[in-house]
């Protein structure tokens, strides 16, 4: 072969190289199964949610949607792994209020930043929490329950699924606004705090209705009060906290993120089929028959809610004195 063909294939490359590339770029998304970070273990409201929004996204995309449960620290593990992925529209996550604004609010060290580190793609649900107690616990309201609390300071020990969660500082507010103590108790999750709530090591629990209504209605839970600011539909009958000391609101969300530079026609494909979902009568009834109240945005929106769900929470902190030393 002659030097000057030679330099004739090599000059080709560049060519043939930026036709692959458009080829590659050209092919729809997505070409391979994506992964969806759940920061919480099996158990909670968040992994049904989680496994309902993957479901139907598998069968919209054409690809499957893989779960990836990676739990601890209050979700933040979840949320950091999620933050330090390829932005390729391949791993998206679950983001919760406890990722994305209570545990940044209440000062807790995190391997990321809420705002900066993520694509929000939109809001997926409303979950309202639920205040059980252990049903052997004397205590069949919201009021008992305080006084029981300020007639015996420490005595109950509030379960929470992660320190800095909102199902943790949910309980720090009512701390403060009823007057009384308690012993917070962290689990890596809504379901290991269920266990040990039914076994009567511990005595109360903001949790999800999805993993608490169940265990109410079966008598092994009592539930005294809905953190929700009003009743909700599915229990009419149960008391919103607010009712008892106005102004009080526990409710956690969850919406699907990206890591931050993902594509923005990749986020606009995923929040088009959340809003698809939300708006189907079957996947509403499945969100319902888990405790969860429907809810959707556009990624801009999303983005808004978290910078200002952030800063509700950073004020609540500062008004009721918490810190993340004090709240241990």
């Amino acid at each position: 072969m002659t030097a000057k063909r030679i330099c004739i294939y090599f000059s080709l490359f560049p060519f043939l190289f930026s036709l692959w590339c458009g080829w590659a770029n050209a092919q729809p998304y997505p070409t391979r199964p994506i992964r969806m970070i759940v920061p919480y273990p099996p158990g909670g409201s968040t992994d049904p949610t989680g496994r309902a929004f993957a479901q139907w996204l598998s069968e919209a995309l054409g690809q499957q949607v893989v779960v990836d449960n990676r739990p601890g620290a209050g979700a933040t593990i979840g949320h950091g792994i999620a933050a330090k992925a390829t932005p390729d529209g391949y791993t998206i996550l679950l983001g919760t209020s406890g990722g994305l604004a209570t545990s940044p609010a209440l000062g807790v060290k995190l391997p990321y930043d809420p705002i900066k580190d993520f694509a929000p793609i939109g809001l997926g649900v409303y979950t309202p929490f639920m205040l059980v107690v252990y049903p052997g616990l004397p205590a069949a309201s919201l009021k008992e329950f305080i006084a029981l609390s300020k007639a015996q300071p420490k005595f109950i020990n509030f379960a929470s699924p992660g320190f800095g969660t909102p199902n943790h500082l949910g309980a720090e507010l009512l701390k403060v606004m009823a007057g009384f103590r308690f012993v917070h108790v962290p689990y890596k999750g809504g379901g290991p705090a269920v266990v040990d709530l039914i076994a009567g090591r511990a005595q109360a629990l903001f949790g999800g209705i999805s993993y608490t209504g169940p265990h109410v209605k079966s008598g092994r839970l009592r539930a005294i009060a809905i953190g929700h600011p009003i009743r909700v539909p599915g229990w009419p009958d149960l008391p919103a906290v607010a009712e008892t000391l106005p102004g009080f609101t526990n409710t956690t969300w969850f919406g699907l993120l990206a890591p931050a530079g993902t594509p923005r026609t990749v986020v606009n494909r995923i929040n088009a089929e959340m809003k698809k979902a939300v708006a189907n009568a079957e996947f509403v009834k499945l969100l319902d028959s888990l405790g969860l109240l429907p809810a959707s945005s556009s990624p801009a929106e999303f983005r808004d809610m978290i910078r200002t769900e952030l800063a509700r929470w950073t004020k609540v902190i500062k008004q009721a004195g918490i810190t993340a030393e004090t709240a241990q």
